[in-house]
Parts: structure tokens; sequence; C-alpha cells
């Protein structure tokens, strides 16, 4: 079940995290990714947030997991968020501009769904991207994520 932005190469950045560490993509390049996109106060990020943990937790040290923020996050409801839901991956801070290149989005498709969540392979591109929705609830609340995570391990 591919997404629109499945096929293409995910867009480069490097955004600071909850302590002003900054965290490069390219950095990840060589190991599975998994980006979220998401706000803290989004009830769907909320339930996704303790099975992304899940999902790390089970490829301990195969896969990367980011999440990125963007305004009206702040520090304070990060700290919160990842206090309550016991997020151990970087959340990163965003004003936008990675967001927008990661969704192509312009000013004639402005509009943000969240959460967005995206499969990167090794070499950098985007295998699976999905937003939610009833079809794509086991994904993001159940154990949908790890076949497709399974899949890029394989190279498939």
């Amino acid at each position: 079940m591919a997404g629109p932005l499945t096929g293409r190469r995910l867009p480069s950045f490097s955004l600071p995290d909850t302590t002003m560490k900054v965290h490069d993509v390219l950095d990840y390049r060589g190991k599975p990714l998994i980006i979220d996109i998401m706000q803290t106060g989004c009830p769907h990020c909320q339930t996704l947030a303790p099975n992304l943990e899940r999902v790390k937790q089970k490829y301990a040290g195969k896969i990367g997991v980011l999440s990125i923020v963007v305004p009206p996050d702040t520090q304070a409801t990060v700290a919160q968020f990842v206090a309550r839901f016991r997020v151990s991956s970087p959340i990163l801070f965003d004003c936008g501009q990675a967001t927008a290149a990661i969704l192509k989005i312009n000013p004639r498709s402005p509009k943000i769904d969240l959460p967005q969540l995206f499969l990167v392979d090794r070499s950098g591109m985007i295998r699976e991207d999905w937003t939610w929705s009833e079809a794509t609830k086991q994904i993001f609340e159940g154990q949908g994520l790890d076949a497709a995570v399974d899949r890029v391990l394989q190279g498939k």
C-alpha cells in the first residue's frame, strides 16, 4: 500500500532535538529509518508513540526512529509528551521547512494531515509512507509496521 511519496529520495535535513543536539538525516544512511511527523496534541500521534517505541525495541540497533514536530509544539509540550509516553527516540524541532520538503507542501497544496509516517531504506529512499486513516490503522496502532520494516531489512 504505497503512499504518494513512496519511491523518492528523502530530502536531506538537520534539525535540533530537545537538548539542542542537531540530528542530520544523512548520519542515518546505511540503516533503515522511520520518520514520524507529528504534533504532541494529536490523538493519533499519541497512539502511535508507544507503537514506535515497541518497534524500536523489537528492531534494536537495526533501524533508526526520528519524530519531527512543528509549531505550535514547544520544548515544554514535547517534554510532557516524552514523559507521558516514555519516548526514547529523538523528537526534532522544525519551523516547517524540512516538513514542507518531505511532504512536498506548496502554496497550492498547503494541507498537512498528521501523523505522517515514513519508512526509509538504507540508501535514503522512501519505501513506504502513510497518513493515519481507518485503512492504515494497523500501521499506526497495531503490528502492521513490523511487516514493512521486515521487508526493508530484507532489502525488498
